[in-house]
């Protein structure tokens, strides 16, 4: 279903925020701008560091908005939450598919029930006695450590000595108070774009390849030009790619997520992982959703578009 605009819409253009990703969403948010078309859209553009009180002033005559935030009070369903009370739809999921995304340990929870495949993990609290040589007996060498709350993967460690785990948990800790371990899986990193709210469409699949220097898919390799080589589509064969984009259909399932999400996972040999989904993609021009709609043919300016019918949409099916 298609959402038809018969009047130019009033879109609240929400960036900034308070999280440890505030240049990243600012920067997103600038380039949204310069996508939306003037003559279908008047934007109210909104740091919600400084601007609520207006946004709320403003309600009233806002038709959508969308979210370009990242991170806490942003990606995790609290201003979603706010948008709700104020009656302003919006692009994504909402509180409960943008909290229970944002939760690493919640959405694996939510994988493993649904049947996806994740690699092998465990939990650490702060205040809790840390067994290193338990744990790599148990997951293995290498580890991926990294906060169980946060994103752009902000507090990430991989570690390949059991003595390097203390200091890689210590990093994580302060970014949040629970920190998940996993098995690291030795592969390829992909990711798969949905867009859609009851009937999804899978992008094409993009795979990445971070440059020498990125051990990983790092804060700097996904939003520093050049840092990491981005493939898309994939060279995986058909078979492999109708599984990853399923998966990502079905994640996106599993989390309650609406509109949009990108899942990302690691391909070894022919098994695939999944790692984490993101509800609110990045929208730069090194972003991997708009890259991989511009592959099935959609330009930014179309994939903003079709996220505010998509809002809209969502909001009809609501009443």
């Amino acid at each position: 279903m298609r959402t038809k605009l018969t009047k130019k819409l009033t879109i609240a253009l929400l960036s900034g925020g308070t999280s440890s990703e505030r240049e990243v969403s600012l920067n997103s948010g600038a380039q949204v701008f310069e996508a939306l078309d003037p003559d279908t859209y008047t934007v109210l553009r909104y740091d919600p560091q400084s601007d609520l009180p207006r946004l709320g002033a403003d309600a009233a005559r806002i038709d959508a908005a969308l979210i370009i935030l990242h991170g806490a009070n942003g990606e995790d369903g609290t201003v979603q939450g706010l948008l709700d009370l104020l009656n302003i739809p919006y692009q994504g999921a909402g509180v409960l598919g943008s909290a229970v995304a944002m939760n690493k340990l919640a959405a694996k929870r939510l994988y493993e029930h649904a049947g996806l495949p994740v690699p092998a993990y465990a939990v650490v609290r702060r205040g809790q006695v840390l067994e290193p040589e338990a744990l790599a007996n148990r997951l293995g060498l290498p580890l991926v450590v990294k906060p169980v709350v946060g994103g752009s993967s902000v507090g990430i460690s991989i570690v390949r000595r059991m003595e390097e785990l203390p200091a890689a948990v210590g990093s994580a800790l302060r970014h949040d108070a629970v920190v998940l371990i996993e098995a690291y899986i030795h592969g390829t990193e992909i990711t798969g774009g949905v867009l859609g709210n009851d009937t999804l469409e899978a992008l094409p699949i993009i795979e990445i390849i971070p440059t020498t220097g990125h051990e990983f898919f790092d804060y700097q390799a996904k939003y520093l030009p050049g840092a990491s080589e981005e493939i898309c589509p994939a060279r995986i064969d058909a078979e492999l790619t109708a599984r990853a984009q399923h998966y990502a259909m079905e994640a996106h399932r599993a989390l309650f997520c609406r509109g949009y999400s990108r899942t990302d996972m690691m391909l070894r040999d022919r098994d695939i992982f999944i790692l984490e989904t993101n509800t609110i993609p990045g929208m730069t021009s090194t972003s991997l959703l708009p890259r991989a709609a511009r592959t099935a043919g959609m330009s930014f300016s179309r994939l903003l578009d079709r996220l505010i019918e998509l809002s809209l949409e969502g909001r009809a099916a609501a009443r």
